[in-house]
């Protein structure tokens, strides 16, 4: 039957979550989707602009931080016949990457980051780069999503000359669901909570902090409720909150997560 026999575990993603309810049923727990976040991909034409300007004038550094967004943008690059050009300039900048996706991304088109980090997380990325000048050079910020204050402000902070790209934007489908979860996880009525990605993170814990609620939220997960997470970078996006206790693959994809559940309640 497996380790999870009682347990309720949620789901904040909408991808694939029949195929995580599969599972998690399969191994006896009781899945709750609780989809708090969506990720939507920008046409060609939404990124032309901006990377017509990178082509145009150049760039000293390119920093990727998702592996999925790198790609996005190469193909985005494709579709408007510049992506030769793309490359080209990104050769000729320095680069800068996080996570293993990210790499193996640049790698497709012979390209090897000149700074990386070393745990998936944007701490681990700033760590990889604060030994480099970037007073007055102009920086190439590839995010996902969203924006992320913490690299842009500490881009500005050392003199950079930043512009930033999101080839994906989130969404908060259903802003009633994630009053839901918050709710759930601090009253303990769930066992596990499953992230699929990091904004999911991101999302529940700006609620808590609006509603004055962050630190019932990171004992909860200390306590009584287990926070999975799918990979380094979910998993990192945790620590960067304050919670300890996470669960996370060597295998970052979703069905190893819930394998990795498993083992632990075990």
């Amino acid at each position: 039957m497996g380790n999870l026999h009682g347990k309720r575990i949620a789901i904040t993603g909408s991808r694939k979550s029949e195929e995580i309810s599969t599972l998690i049923r399969k191994k006896g727990g009781e899945p709750v989707i609780r989809a708090i976040q969506e990720t939507i991909k920008c046409s060609p034409s939404d990124l032309e602009a901006d990377l017509r300007s990178i082509v145009e004038k150049g760039t000293d550094w390119a920093v990727f931080t998702t592996g999925i967004g790198t790609n996005a943008l190469l193909e985005a690059a494709e579709k408007i016949g510049i992506l030769d050009s793309f490359i080209n300039v990104l050769k000729e900048a320095k680069i800068a990457a996080r996570g293993y996706k990210t790499k193996a991304a640049l790698k497709q088109i012979g390209i090897q980051p000149d700074a990386a980090d070393d745990d998936g997380t944007n701490d681990g990325l700033l760590r990889a780069i604060e030994g480099f000048s970037f007073k007055d050079k102009h920086v190439f910020l590839q995010l996902h999503g969203e924006p992320v204050p913490k690299l842009s402000e500490w881009f500005e902070k050392h003199g950079a000359i930043l512009s930033e790209i999101l080839p994906y934007r989130s969404i908060v489908p259903n802003p009633e669901t994630v009053e839901q979860l918050l709710d759930e996880i601090i009253e303990n009525k769930l066992n596990a909570v499953a992230f699929t990605a990091a904004p999911q993170v991101r999302v529940l814990f700006k609620l808590a902090e609006k509603k004055g609620a962050t630190s019932d939220l990171i004992e909860a997960f200390q306590q009584n409720v287990v926070a999975a997470a799918v990979g380094k970078v979910t998993a990192g996006e945790l620590k960067e909150y304050g919670v300890q206790r996470i669960v996370a693959p060597e295998l970052e994809r979703m069905g190893a997560m819930i394998v990795a559940l498993d083992e632990y309640f075990q």
